[in-house]
């Protein structure tokens, strides 16, 4: 099982169309997928019209298995299950900082118990720079990083890269993609240009800024789905190919 984390610290970045999106065709391409809404927001899970577990708190999703199994909900799409994020997830920052050391064993102890069921995990994760992303930074196998190429964006990718230099984490996990690109914005392929030189890890592929992405709150489906047509569905699916035939060594990217 494959643990596959959507990160940014910096929020509005497309961090949640992403994970929505990409699980949608993980799912697709035949793989067992778990999409994890860490972000108490819930956008993920209101994309996929899931209600929390009014059960699964902070504690509990990280110390109680079968709890945290129970919360796991089906999809309208096969191979893709969702944990619905809860309001409560606000506190895991506090909960983890608390458990003096402990938080590492229990973050990989959380997706240990569900590796049979699933072939990858995908989380979406909240734009912070914290003991929960710590966490996630550990035992994550790859980080799938939105950025829009504006200078903000370009920082927070910067200080990513720092924090895992600091704490000898491996870059090489990192994979950044330009997200939400206005190529009408010299601003945008100016920064592109030099960003690509700059992390020769950036994908090639890019998603455009697009109404049909923003529209995903209307419908309440991944644009891959319900747009199938659009460019931006093409987007997403050349983004899709490229990181599997990067980190997935049994690749059926469709």
């Amino acid at each position: 099982m494959k643990i596959i984390a959507v990160y940014s610290n910096k929020g509005g970045v497309g961090k949640t169309a992403t994970s929505v999106n990409m699980a949608h065709l993980m799912a697709e391409s035949g793989y067992r997928v778990l999409l994890c809404d860490l972000d108490q927001q819930g956008a993920s899970s209101f994309y996929f019209k899931l209600k929390p577990s009014k059960h699964l708190g902070q504690d509990s999703f990280f110390t109680r298995d079968k709890k945290f199994k129970k919360s796991i909900q089906p999809s309208h799409y096969p191979n893709l299950d969702v944990v619905p994020a809860h309001h409560d997830f606000k506190d895991f920052d506090i909960f983890l900082a608390s458990q003096k050391g402990g938080s590492k064993s229990l973050f990989k102890r959380r997706f240990k118990a569900v590796k049979d069921d699933y072939d990858i995990v995908i989380l979406d994760c909240p734009p912070t720079l914290s003991a929960l992303s710590d966490s996630v930074f550990r035992h994550c196998d790859e980080l799938l990083t939105p950025v829009i190429p504006t200078t903000l964006s370009e920082r927070t990718l910067e200080q990513l890269y720092q924090y895992f230099i600091a704490h000898d984490f491996d870059v090489a996990r990192i994979h950044p993609f330009f997200s939400m690109v206005q190529k009408t914005k010299r601003l945008h392929v100016d920064t592109m240009h030099r960003m690509q030189k700059q992390y020769p890890a950036m994908l090639d592929a890019h998603v455009p800024f697009s109404s049909d992405v923003e529209k995903m709150g209307v419908t309440c489906a991944p644009v891959t789905d319900i747009g199938k047509g659009t460019a931006a569905a093409m987007y997403y699916r050349r983004l899709w190919r490229e990181f599997a035939a990067r980190v997935l060594s049994d690749q059926h990217a469709a």
